[in-house]
């Protein structure tokens, strides 16, 4: 049995990042920029008014001006002329600020009537004009690794980038294995349960970037298992749950190892999901889950999502470890890692009473898993200790 911390650098050293693909800026969303992209042009690409008014020329503004409307620009139809001494065009937010113009009075400080305008008495300085390339200018760059979110994509957009390149997602197929096990929707037999957790990890991965596969379960038969795993052939990781622990039944690890499985480790010194093994497997890696529903999902969010970040290539793989102070006492740790199911309330972290690694509805309510180390003593409310988010 290997700590948490020997687990996660052995998993992380089964996987290394994937190739890039180029896809339609529309579908670039929440992918990893995997090179950095240069604008193909500046914004904005002219001189703009940033308000509606009248262009003119700042050394002609003085209280009572009175000006010549001879045209009107307006986004998307900018002024041909060149302006003249005197002269004033009515201008729009988002054009192109005329030549000779260098000043937009705001139309609240204008007065007029038919083509002519007076100014008011209190003119601002502020010019009210975006010069060209305020936003960012040809050539610059976005720069990678990073998650595209939706500001980044507007981005690209305004940088006139249709394509954009980005680590290909990594395919997770998901395998669970029991002769217990049926499909939600289905009629369960008086000794079966509904598989809750490949829908549950499916859902983590693919929030993460992956794109999973979910293999039809597998039973507690050796040709089943090698069927599965010959449905799983080309993923970039192969995730099983269940099976892999040393019972007549588990058959994961045997089968796996008439199959090529090259085995990292087997067992963790950590609550919940002591039983869990990982590898590789042909090309693929493997690591193999607990059957326990809160297992299953704590050793996901633990060990495959960094396996996950580090396939797209990014830098800080690991969920980032917070503190915050204890809402109510507990008692002490015992040999193992545990990750408590938790809630956050006002700043406080509260760690569920009940933590059965069977108990879904509590890791339903919980929002952080507290991290407490082996043999860590009692707390008492209002100590300080490490969590993560879920």
């Amino acid at each position: 049995m290997i700590s948490v911390e020997a687990a996660m650098e052995a998993v992380l050293d089964l996987v290394t990042p994937l190739e890039t693909e180029e896809i339609a800026l529309r579908a670039a969303n929440g992918r990893v920029l995997s090179q950095p992209v240069v604008a193909q042009r500046s914004q904005p690409p002219f001189a703009a008014s940033s308000m509606d008014g009248y262009a003119l020329r700042r050394a002609e503004v003085e209280p009572d001006a009175m000006f010549k409307v001879v045209g009107e620009a307006a986004a998307g139809h900018g002024y041909t002329g060149t302006l003249r001494a005197g002269q004033a065009i009515r201008i729009f937010t988002g054009a192109p600020i005329p030549d000779g113009a260098d000043f937009v009075v705001i139309q609240e400080d204008v007065t007029r009537r038919g083509n002519l305008i007076t100014l008011g008495h209190r003119i601002d300085d502020k010019n009210n004009i975006r010069p060209a390339g305020g936003d960012f200018t040809q050539g610059e760059e976005l720069t990678a690794l990073r998650i595209l979110r939706p500001a980044d994509v507007a981005l690209l957009a305004a940088m006139n980038v249709a394509r954009v390149p980005v680590t290909r997602k990594p395919v997770i197929a998901i395998l669970a294995t029991g002769d217990e096990l049926v499909q939600p929707g289905e009629s369960p037999g008086l000794d079966q349960i509904i598989a809750s957790n490949s829908y549950g990890l499916a859902a983590m991965f693919e929030d993460a970037g992956a794109e999973v596969r979910m293999l039809p379960i597998a039973r507690d038969t050796a040709a089943s298992l090698k069927q599965a795993f010959a449905l799983a052939r080309g993923a970039d990781l192969i995730v099983t749950i269940g099976g892999a622990s040393v019972g007549d039944h588990d058959l994961i690890a045997p089968v796996a190892a008439e199959l090529g499985m090259e085995q990292a480790f087997y067992k963790v010194a950590m609550r919940p999901g002591k039983p869990l093994m990982a590898g590789k497997i042909g090309s693929s890696a493997m690591i193999g889950l607990p059957g326990n529903p809160v297992s299953a999902m704590v050793c996901g969010a633990v060990f495959v999502l960094p396996m996950l970040r580090r396939m797209l290539g990014l830098q800080d793989v690991q969920a980032p470890l917070r503190d915050a102070p204890l809402g109510r006492s507990i008692g002490p740790n015992g040999p193992r890692a545990h990750y408590m199911r938790a809630q956050l309330r006002d700043g406080e972290l509260y760690p569920a009473d009940r933590q059965d690694s069977s108990l879904l509805s509590v890791l339903a309510q919980a929002d952080a898993l507290m991290v407490r180390p082996p043999a860590d003593p009692a707390r008492n409310a209002g100590d300080m200790q490490q969590y993560i988010l879920i």
